[in-house]
């Protein structure tokens, strides 16, 4: 499940302090019941209003580059890292020369 953003939180921590005053006021209610019922439907409009907030859009993946020469206009074959496979052999070897003689 995503994580609420600041406008969405935002949003519904305003309609919600809004909303119950407003209702409080047009209400003129002085029972407990009353005001609990007025609080109950501000959260839910508070809660209503948070989640239909338009969430930001995810960035498209940007497409891959594939590099073509400047003279001949074929494409350039992909280079592997040298020294990410050297890293990833030497560790392979080491592992293999640290190893206990079996007794």
């Amino acid at each position: 499940m995503p994580r609420p953003t600041t406008a969405q939180i935002t949003y519904g921590s305003v309609t919600v302090v809004f909303s119950t005053l407003a209702m409080l006021l047009l209400s003129q209610t002085a029972s407990g019941v009353g005001i609990a019922v007025i609080v109950l439907a501000a959260l839910g409009l508070g809660l209503l209003v948070a989640m239909t907030v338009p969430l930001p859009k995810q960035p498209a993946p940007a497409a891959r580059a594939v590099p073509v020469a400047a003279s001949t206009g074929e494409r350039v074959p992909e280079q592997r890292d040298p020294v990410r496979s050297d890293a990833v052999r030497s560790d392979a070897v080491l592992a293999d020369s640290v190893r206990e003689p079996t007794r």
